[in-house]
């Protein structure tokens, strides 16, 4: 079996796509990116791209009428480029029903927080302000509804006493460029079953021990 053709999509920085970059580096990697897109043309993420030798362009979200239209543009690149599996990486834009579905189950997303559970921007301030004594990030399968599907793999992030939304955002982060490339290698070694709005992992190992936020030291 071939490596798992894989198309990353950006609207920024790109450090999630950095991180899925260095996980298919190598000859023994199962997955390879064969493409980045992004609808914003100064996004970063394009400079990461081609310093990898990554193909990449952009479609500007505002050269469309409407959404169907960007939609069957981004479709046609996919396709162009032999994609089996998309990868949102901070993609700041809402498919319409009819293209999600056309990529059913080969559409993989992170969101910074533990789904369902707060879904949308602004995810680290609300955190906070609700009191949560955990957060973390999740990969999930999308959906047409925002920041739904089946969820892959999810990290658990205590929130701390003294966090802002800036340092509760960095430690996030870094359990996102953890578990994205899981899910990736999950997908690219075929261990990723989907049957309605679960997800089984062959080979999945599950964590013995609970977590209690806070303890005490004494």
């Amino acid at each position: 079996m071939g490596r798992l053709k894989v198309a990353v999509l950006i609207s920024g920085s790109g450090s999630n796509l950095q991180a899925l970059i260095d996980a298919c580096a190598g000859p023994k990697a199962p997955a390879e990116i064969v493409l980045v897109i992004s609808n914003r043309p100064e996004a970063g993420g394009l400079a990461r791209a081609d310093e990898a030798g990554i193909p990449s362009l952009v479609v500007p979200h505002r050269n469309y009428s409407d959404r169907a239209s960007f939609d069957a543009e981004i479709n046609r690149r996919l396709q162009d480029a032999g994609t089996e599996l998309v990868c949102l990486a901070g993609f700041m834009r809402l498919f319409t029903a009819a293209f999600v579905e056309l990529w059913r189950d080969r559409m993989i997303n992170i969101h910074p927080a533990l789904l369902p559970a707060f879904k949308g921007l602004h995810v680290h301030e609300r955190v906070l302000e609700s009191g949560c004594r955990f957060t973390g990030c999740t990969v999930h399968v999308v959906r047409h509804e925002m920041d739904a599907g089946p969820i892959v793999v999810q990290a658990v992030v205590p929130v701390r006493g003294d966090d802002t939304p800036e340092s509760l955002s960095a430690r996030v982060l870094a359990e996102e460029h953890r578990i994205y490339p899981l899910a990736l290698r999950m997908f690219a070694e075929g261990r990723v079953r989907i049957e309605g709005d679960r997800v089984s992992v062959e080979g999945a190992v599950t964590p013995a021990a609970a977590l209690v936020n806070p303890g005490l030291d004494a």
